[in-house]
């Protein structure tokens, strides 16, 4: 039998909103909104890309002007972006509260040993998510915010301005690549064990045959994600996009 060390008890909670089922809760839920919004982002990178200049420089501006004349321009994006935006801090929020909790709760760690699939599983999901939250800033000062053109295409305004052409100039750089590629692996193995952690939370896994389902949804989403974003700058990189 497994023996571990007494702990303090964990401190009392106020308030649901301040429960620990309430900020799985929203870490599972806002999880979700990220997951439809990779699928969509990914469907449309790999899609119009492949499609060519003018499709995927169409398919940018149809973005910024989707929904008119009933929203502004940009009006649709705008309001994508503060609510991915207010998910993002909410998410992020959750995730350090909790970890913070389970370390206050255990001062002293159990005398028995994690498998190593959990251990491992337990410290990517804190330290790939700073790792993804890192890519994310830079890939939104990128193609976004600032639109910076790291790519020996120029500098020109005329350049960066198109969103074609940023999107091939950066990913003919080695090392952007590189990094990009590595982010899209680890969103691949965050989406994996966070499909599979929310899907506990909001209690779809309450018979084996919801665990298999939830475990293959998982890896699946995972796969088409990751895989579905890493080609078109391998694409790129290699000369099959120009």
């Amino acid at each position: 039998m497994a023996t571990r060390t007494l702990s303090a008890p964990p401190s009392k909670r106020t308030g649901k909103l301040g429960s620990t089922i309430f900020l799985k809760s929203l870490m599972a839920v806002t999880g979700i909104l990220f997951v439809l919004f990779v699928i969509a982002h990914m469907y449309g990178n790999l899609y119009k890309l492949f499609a060519g200049h003018t499709a995927f420089n169409e398919y940018s501006e149809h973005l910024r002007t989707m929904f008119e004349p009933i929203l502004p321009r940009h009006g649709f994006l705008t309001i994508m972006e503060v609510l991915l935006g207010i998910a993002v801090v909410l998410h992020v929020y959750s995730a350090v509260v909790l970890w913070a909790r389970a370390k206050a709760a255990r001062p002293q760690r159990y005398v028995v040993k994690k498998s190593v699939a959990q251990s491992f599983s337990s410290k990517w999901m804190r330290w790939g998510g700073v790792f993804l939250l890192l890519f994310i800033i830079w890939h939104l000062l990128e193609f976004t915010v600032v639109k910076i053109n790291v790519g020996s295409g120029g500098q020109s305004a005329a350049i960066t301005k198109d969103p074609y052409e940023l999107t091939v100039h950066a990913f003919n750089v080695w090392w952007l690549t590189i990094i990009y590629v590595l982010a899209m692996i680890a969103l691949g193995m965050h989406l994996h064990h966070g499909i599979w952690s929310a899907s506990q939370t909001l209690g779809f896994t309450s018979t084996p045959r919801a665990r298999s389902i939830a475990k293959t949804v998982g890896i699946v989403v995972a796969l088409i994600v990751a895989v579905g974003f890493v080609i078109p700058p391998l694409a790129i990189a290699f000369g099959g996009i120009k």
